[in-house]
């Protein structure tokens, strides 16, 4: 992403930490404490950062990227249709939120098959992204939004790269913290109740976690 992005559309916010800690307590179960993960397209690496595993990689072509990695992160700056760098079969965890929708087709498919590429046998590949159907209304006032996803269409996505649905959910947070009412207190266990609840009012995200079928 660019300078101009961060400034714009995807600020700083230090209520992100909170809400982060919290998303990969939940993701804990998918994520292998002895395996390799890579987050692509990692941002302000808020997901890498709280991961618990023995290898950690970032990758994003933001000049930034050695502001926000963690301790004993691995940095890699490139685009996320080039994951050369990463060695085939390397990685138990592939992680991306809100990164496909910036994609054109032919990025997309060539991330894919990055992603099949550096996926060990039955790796994982876990997606955070906003679901059309649930933030139609205000999806393109982001103008680097160049795909459109519902829950529906990731799925059918992912099965054509030879992936298999293990969990999907088409509500699982808020389209952004502006989305959600300004009365709502940020805190870790409200988070917590309201990833493991049925009902998720204001959701705009979904999430998939997908197997690699070798």
């Amino acid at each position: 992403m660019t300078d101009s992005y961060y400034k714009s559309r995807y600020v700083w916010n230090n209520d992100r930490k909170v809400v982060w800690k919290e998303i990969v307590r939940y993701l804990s179960k998918f994520i292998p404490e002895n395996g390799t993960v890579l987050d692509i397209g990692a941002g302000y690496c808020d997901f890498i950062n709280n991961v618990e595993a023995k290898k950690r990689i970032a990758l994003d072509y933001s000049p930034d990227l050695a502001k926000y990695a963690g301790k004993d992160v691995v940095q890699i700056n490139s685009a996320v249709t080039d994951m050369s760098k990463v060695s085939t079969g390397l990685v138990d965890v592939v992680f991306a939120s809100n990164l496909f929708e910036h994609l054109t087709d032919e990025d997309l498919e060539k991330t894919m098959l990055e992603v099949k590429r550096v996926l060990k046998n039955s790796g994982r590949l876990i997606l955070m992204q906003p679901n059309y159907r649930l933030s139609y209304k205000t999806y393109f006032d982001d103008p680097t939004h160049k795909k459109v996803f519902s829950d529906v269409a990731l799925k059918a996505f992912l099965v054509s790269f030879d992936m298999e649905i293990e969990l999907e959910r088409p509500r699982f947070l808020p389209f952004s913290l502006k989305s959600r009412p300004s009365i709502i207190p940020v805190s870790p266990l409200l988070i917590r109740a309201y990833l493991n609840s049925p009902v998720k009012p204001f959701a705009g995200q979904m999430l998939f976690v997908a197997k690699l079928l070798k």
